[in-house]
């Protein structure tokens, strides 16, 4: 920061991985360490866990104290609206006017701030679509970066040490509200995140799981095998960690079983 001259607003939109300090690049670290303001939506009580290890990220990586925190609250989401995209696109543009004031306000001409994405910040999140709205919008005027971050996908493939793929099949990224419309056809990997509820029932019968919840992290859990055979166990599992935290975060990949290869 020191010795160097900006003339604009700039935010990074840093990817600091799936929890484990050590899934920070270099490169982030490198923006960290530019940084003049973080700014933090707070998740409330249950979820401090996510706030806390973004400071212990700060903490550790970034050689100049100076840099300062704002906080403001996360607005809330009623995610048992059957009108899905409805509600994202509100819950959306409310955190768009958060973004516009905390940029506008606190962020001060000749200034880097950032928002510190949990995984990866091009695979499901909306910071980069809201900060696009902002800046067509007007009249904030900000330039800004993406750092790239080690997603869950890939603490989950490290973790289960397998690769996400196999020769000549296809991957598919989906969701837990599109699973639950039926397994693709014509896909043998189908990795799933943002699942709630975890409803596997109509998935068939020859499919292995590789899942994990808390990823990178000292409440990590992980289980493989059989889909069929697990399901009960994963779902009591879910159960009892988000009764004991209050949130869980979770992801896993389904793969159709062939026989020369066991979980």
């Amino acid at each position: 920061m020191a010795g160097e001259i900006r003339t604009t607003k700039k935010v990074f939109v840093i990817g600091i991985g799936a929890g484990n300090l050590d899934y920070v690049t270099i490169q982030a670290i490198n923006a960290l360490n530019r940084v003049d303001v973080f700014f933090i939506l707070d998740k409330g009580q249950q979820k401090s866990d996510l706030a806390r290890i973004r400071k212990e990220i700060c903490e550790r990586f970034i050689e100049d104290p100076a840099y300062r925190w704002v906080e403001v609250p996360d607005p809330a989401r009623d995610t048992s609206d059957p009108a899905y995209m409805p509600d994202v696109a509100s819950w959306r543009e409310k955190r768009a006017a958060i973004y516009r004031s905390l940029i506008a306000d606190e962020l001060k001409e000749g200034e880097c701030g950032a928002f510190l994405v949990w995984g990866d910040p091009s695979l499901y999140d909306g910071t980069l679509p809201i900060l696009e709205r902002i800046l067509a919008e007007g009249p904030v005027v900000f330039e800004y970066e993406v750092i790239p971050g080690i997603s869950s996908m890939q603490a989950l493939a490290a973790r289960h040490r397998i690769a996400l793929n196999r020769i000549g099949e296809a991957i598919q990224i989906t969701t837990g509200r599109r699973l639950a419309e039926g397994f693709p056809n014509n896909v043998d990997n189908v990795v799933v995140l943002l699942d709630a509820d975890m409803d596997l029932q109509s998935v068939p019968d020859d499919i292995d799981i590789y899942w994990g919840a808390y990823l990178g992290t000292e409440d990590e859990v992980l289980v493989s095998g059989k889909l069929k055979e697990l399901l009960t166990d994963i779902e009591q599992i879910r159960r009892a960690k988000r009764a004991e935290k209050g949130w869980i975060m979770d992801t896993y990949l389904l793969r159709r079983t062939t026989p020369d290869e066991e979980p």
